[in-house]
């Protein structure tokens, strides 16, 4: 491929836009985990195998952790004022990275509860355990929570960075934006 070349262009990242996507994502996640606990849905979140986890318990936590970052990475590419779907998604995906670490941090303290059950995985798991295999059983199923909510945390902070942008969600439109401004999907060639 020597000869041709591709414009780069740096995206700056607003980042009083993703600590604020951010921070939208756990008040949001916070708020969706309290509104399950007041209604019961947690009760289950630490139950040792995945049949004794109720429907209602999954809908809270899945859609908590989906939907709140959906909200934080579409706040963090408004704030921006960001218009097309690559940086837009971009940010999204820093606000989710910011906001990973805090929630480890809350996770450390001991609260990861008020953030639904799904970040129980984040918590220090016991290193010598008296009740043997089904202790490991419940660490095991709560760290997998733990990756599962993370990365629909991930997923959701892009698609809402995206649905910001304002663009079609199709993934052709990227093609047929760069033909209507008569530029060609080739790489130029280096005289």
């Amino acid at each position: 491929m020597e000869g041709f070349y591709s414009e780069w262009k740096p995206w700056p990242v607003s980042w009083s836009a993703v600590w604020i996507g951010a921070l939208t994502a756990l008040s949001v996640g916070l708020i969706i985990s309290l509104f399950g606990l007041a209604l019961g849905a947690h009760e289950a979140s630490r139950a040792v195998t995945w049949k004794h986890v109720r429907l209602i318990t999954l809908m809270f936590d899945i859609g908590g952790a989906f939907f709140s970052f959906v909200i934080g990475g579409w706040v963090a590419a408004r704030i921006a004022g960001i218009y097309r779907s690559e940086p837009a998604m971009v940010h999204g995906a820093v606000a989710w990275l910011l906001a990973v670490p805090m929630i480890v941090a809350v996770a450390s303290t001991g609260a990861v509860a008020s953030l639904g059950g799904w970040y129980g995985g984040l918590a220090n798991a016991p290193a010598v355990t008296t009740a043997g295999a089904a202790a490991a059983e419940a660490v095991r199923n709560s760290a997998m929570a733990a990756v599962v909510a993370l990365l629909l945390g991930l997923v959701g902070a892009v698609l809402g960075g995206w649905m910001a942008s304002g663009e079609p969600m199709t993934f052709t439109y990227y093609r047929r934006r760069q033909l209507a401004r008569g530029e060609s999907d080739r790489p130029r060639r280096v005289a």
